[in-house]
């Protein structure tokens, strides 16, 4: 996951030393806010006369065609509009080749992104837009997820409130970019702030019910009443590489994978036996490690640590052994990308 700098979040120090700071730490983009200000491409011009960093422009205003020319005249790889102040939807000219983007404050719905299916990215913001140092809404994990599903191949990004535990359940959750701003300047250093969100995780405030995929979005089939081709179109259709195995009172009974299947068919056919005989059950790894709805993400982490493979996924299931979701870490990978 790339880490945006808000530049403007450091008051203290001239822009200069800023940009120099964030430069000398190898930040990956320059997070630019402009409130309906046209002079803030004067501090645009003084950035690229500084460094070659991209730049990631995010305008609030109603009135997005005064600021075109700027753009073709200053070119940002990355440039977002605020979706609340538009008063209808907006096309933005093909001189202006940056990266686009729509952004959303929490209460406004994702929905809001139909009318730019041309852009490349949604930027939530996951706190009051300019209010430095706000908390990150856990609405906006159920937002991020929700369009993940409706947009899977547009990139997320988000600003406000990223610490190091809500940069590591965006990177699992497939962020691609988080804006951060007074976090970074508040460390003693850029540089051990940015090892902060990129590596580790400090403290632990939310827990995964938080933001893990939930129970009706969980790929799952009965163990009451089990059949190889349900089983199978239950790990196809789930696209997630593995069905949970419940009960009639959604008991938590083990998991199957995409690798269970491959082993037990090979064995069967090695066997010399007819794939209609296999007997299913077997297929069900009934002790697979889980993790409890209410733990926190420093817990999540230790298990994963512990483990002696690689955790692909993990169930999530509740203090009676129910199942309620499950936490993916495909997602982790993609951030990456």
């Amino acid at each position: 996951m790339k880490i945006s700098a808000s530049i403007y979040s450091d008051a203290a120090r001239p822009l200069q030393a800023v940009i120099a700071d964030l430069v000398a730490h190898q930040v990956d983009l320059l997070h630019i806010d402009c409130n309906d200000d046209l002079s803030v491409f004067n501090d645009i011009k003084l950035i690229r006369s500084i460094c070659h960093l991209p730049l990631d422009l995010h305008i609030i205003t109603s009135d997005p065609e005064k600021f075109y020319p700027y753009l073709i005249e200053n070119p940002v790889e990355y440039l977002t509009f605020q979706a609340e102040p538009l008063q209808a939807p907006i096309e933005i000219p093909q001189e202006i080749t940056a990266k686009k983007g729509l952004s959303v404050i929490t209460p406004t719905p994702i929905s809001a992104f139909d009318a730019y299916q041309d852009f490349d990215f949604i930027l939530i913001m996951a706190t009051i837009p300019g209010q430095s140092g706000g908390v990150f809404d856990r609405l906006n994990f159920d937002k991020i997820r929700n369009f993940r599903k409706q947009y899977p191949n547009k990139s997320i990004h988000v600003d406000g409130g990223v610490n190091p535990e809500v940069s590591f359940i965006l990177r699992q959750m497939g962020v691609s970019t988080a804006v951060s701003g007074s976090y970074l300047f508040k460390e003693a250093s850029v540089g051990n702030a940015l090892m902060n969100l990129t590596q580790r995780s400090i403290g632990s405030t939310y827990k995964v019910a938080d933001f893990m995929t939930p129970l009706h979005e969980t790929p799952r089939f009965n163990i009451e009443n089990i059949e190889l081709q349900n089983v199978l179109q239950t790990v196809e259709d789930g696209q997630m590489g593995v069905a949970m195995a419940v009960d009639n009172d959604n008991l938590f009974k083990g998991l199957v994978s995409s690798a269970d299947i491959r082993k037990a068919l090979l064995q069967q056919l090695a066997h010399g036996r007819d794939l209609n005989e296999l007997d299913v059950t077997k297929m069900i790894n009934k002790k697979p490690i889980y993790i409890k709805e209410d733990a926190t993400v420093l817990e999540l982490l230790q298990l994963i640590k512990n483990s002696p493979f690689a955790v692909l996924y993990l169930p999530v299931i509740d203090s009676n052994m129910q199942l309620r979701g499950i936490v993916q870490f495909s997602n982790l990978i993609k951030a990456e990308i």
